[in-house]
């Protein structure tokens, strides 16, 4: 159901990238608009990983340095039947961590310092099982694709509004002042009105990403209540010590770095944490306790609350 809806979502994101592009150019707006997107996607797919660990400020990190974190990280990836992935971390008291990469063989999984001190090794194990399956998904890539798309669209609204200050439309004048005066009214709505419906989309995908991702790394992980328990202390955390991030890569992380802000809340990439809480408790899945249990990982046990 979420594989479709995003389907259905990324048809409407690309018709409004075309509306747009023939509302200011006719049939060669719309060529325009095209090579905008084409050029704009070829550039995510290439480099949207690249963009987003530098504005997470993430640093890459070996094995030798973190042997625990890349034994867990090793243990989900096997789960998910993906390759081990690059592993970042972010030097933050804010617990987070997302995935980027355009495929499972170019995947980089990055986590805060924060995390780290709030996490029993299970909970921890579900998050990372959650980023795995973002890649598995192909969620990275798809998302650096509505993000582009929505991108070009309010490239094009920025064209468009200057279009309508000079009196143009569709690449026609006209000589009756109350068509003109129409026509340019209606270039600014399209020009005003379809970048908040491209951001409302892509809010729509991200969350329906973030709903699958869960129900796919919750079935590899095996234990949907460690990752249910991960996000509620995820989103206190969060709230507490909002991330200082780009918002434009806000879309990437488990919750919502912003959510500290008032503001973002109202425009969240991410599904409510009480309701992803509420769809893990109610799947079946017996927990996967021979691929999580560590006594040698340095973290809090089960019963410690989350000290922030």
């Amino acid at each position: 159901m979420n594989t479709i809806k995003t389907f259905f979502l990324l048809m409407i994101l690309t018709g409004l990238l075309l509306l747009i592009g023939a509302a200011i150019g006719g049939q060669a707006g719309v060529i325009i608009a095209v090579i905008i997107a084409l050029a704009m996607n070829f550039g995510a797919y290439w480099f949207s990983d690249k963009i987003a660990l530098s504005m997470a400020h993430a640093r890459q990190i070996t094995e030798e340095e973190d042997p625990e974190l890349f034994r867990l990280v090793a243990e989900q990836a096997e789960l998910a039947n993906m390759p081990m992935p690059k592993v970042y971390e972010i030097d933050t008291d804010s617990p987070n961590a997302f995935a980027t990469g355009r495929n499972p063989q170019n995947a980089t999984v990055a986590v805060t310092t924060g995390i780290r001190r709030i996490l029993t090794r299970e909970e921890l194990a579900g998050v990372m099982a959650h980023e795995m399956a973002h890649v598995g998904n192909r969620d990275t890539l798809i998302m650096a694709i509505v993000a582009t798309i929505a991108g070009a669209i309010s490239m094009l609204a920025i064209m468009a509004q200057f279009a309508a200050i000079f009196g143009s439309f569709g690449g026609h004048h006209d000589d009756d002042d109350d068509g003109g005066a129409g026509n340019i009214v209606s270039l600014l709505i399209i020009a005003i009105i379809m970048p908040i419906a491209a951001t409302i989309i892509k809010m729509a995908i991200s969350r329906a990403r973030e709903f699958q991702a869960d129900q796919t790394g919750a079935h590899n992980c095996g234990n949907p209540e460690a990752l249910a328990r991960a996000l509620e202390k995820l989103e206190m955390g969060s709230e507490i010590r909002p991330m200082k991030v780009n918002e434009a890569a806000s879309h990437l992380f488990i919750v919502n770095p912003l959510s500290g802000r008032s503001m973002a809340r109202l425009f969240s990439t991410h599904p409510p944490i009480e309701e992803r809480v509420r769809r893990l408790r109610e799947m079946n899945v017996r927990p996967n306790y021979g691929s999580i249990d560590s006594p040698n990982y340095d973290l809090p046990d089960s019963n410690d609350r989350p000290n922030f």
